[in-house]
């Protein structure tokens, strides 16, 4: 059978939307921002603003599960920094999402609601796949306007334009847009042996191991930081790249862009400081590894929703 461009052989069309993160459905009508937009939104009743304190998103402590938006009224003496806040989008029922930045201590603020990092608002579970890709942009376009409050060019303060997804220097003209910082994460096959490598950082959980990853440098491709970051990790050489899927990481702003490399030796040679352990794990292994408890001794895979997870989970199910 012949395929075209857009079909695959892969378990998932498209295996992005099975990532953590990738749930956010808002519309970002960004073609039509102006530069009153935020104040626009922000005039809209209603619980349309999520909080931001420190990098972590703020939740009420309410039961069974805890809620991420607020009114206007409930940010009180949350001491809102409404001039560094950001207009997300727009629900499909026309509503605002607006991430505000509060300035209120993280010690005050943690005696009365829940806060919670992307990660750990991941893992724990408590939101829904919706507001947790809000978050992700949430968090990730705050702490992008936070780090450039100032000119990187003449030191000036710079404004805040277009929702917060803008700033700009009054003194040099200067302009600033948000960034992303790419990185490559990888499932590294032994075609010939049905083998694949796996890794475990220093800083892991007890029995956990993972794909190995790396930022993209810049003025590489894709594919080369693959086979750089495989090479400096692992002392295995890679030759055919293919990707598979991506997920948005804000841990502060990341894209995580996941892809299978074909393997051209078997010799590990693991750089120390960067791995504590690296080694070749079976089909059947992996397949262990997906379902293990990660309470337990391991070895186990990384939590559904993580990239990671669905680099192994899908080689596992690939149609072969």
């Amino acid at each position: 059978m012949t395929l075209s461009i857009f079909e695959t052989r892969a378990p998932h069309d498209e295996p992005s939307q099975l990532t953590a993160f990738s749930g956010n459905r808002l519309n970002r009508d960004a073609e039509h921002r102006t530069d009153d937009c935020l104040e626009q939104a922000l005039a809209v009743s209603g619980e349309t603003l999520l909080v931001i304190a420190s990098n972590k998103v703020v939740l009420k402590q309410e039961e069974p599960v805890p809620r991420a938006l607020f009114s206007q009224e409930e940010l009180g003496d949350l001491q809102p920094d409404k001039e560094n806040a950001v207009l997300l989008g727009y629900t499909i029922e026309g509503a605002p999402r607006i991430a505000v930045p509060v300035l209120a201590p993280v010690e005050e603020l943690e005696t009365r609601f829940r806060l919670r990092d992307g990660r750990s608002a991941f893992r724990d579970g408590l939101l829904d796949e919706e507001t947790l890709g809000i978050i992700a942009q949430g968090i990730s376009l705050v702490h992008w306007n936070g780090a450039n409050l100032f000119c990187g060019k003449c030191g000036t303060k710079t404004v805040s334009q277009q929702g917060g997804y803008k700033r700009s220097c009054p003194n040099c003209g200067h302009m600033m847009f948000p960034r992303t910082d790419p990185v490559v994460i990888m499932l590294t096959v032994d075609i010939e042996r049905d083998l694949v490598l796996l890794g475990r950082g220093h800083h892991f959980t007890p029995g956990m191991y993972s794909t190995l990853a790396g930022f993209v440098e810049p003025g590489e491709t894709i594919e080369d930081a693959v086979r750089r970051e495989t090479f400096e990790e692992a002392g295995i050489r890679t030759g055919r790249v293919r990707y598979h899927a991506s997920q948005p990481w804000p841990m502060p702003h990341s894209l995580m862009i996941g892809c299978y490399a074909e393997a051209l030796d078997r010799d590990i040679h693991r750089d120390e400081q960067e791995l504590a352990d690296c080694r070749w794990f079976t089909r059947d292994e992996t397949a262990t590894m997906l379902d293990a408890d990660p309470s337990g001794e391991g070895p186990f895979s990384p939590p559904r929703g993580a990239i990671a997870h669905r680099l192994m989970r899908d080689w596992v199910e690939w149609q072969r």
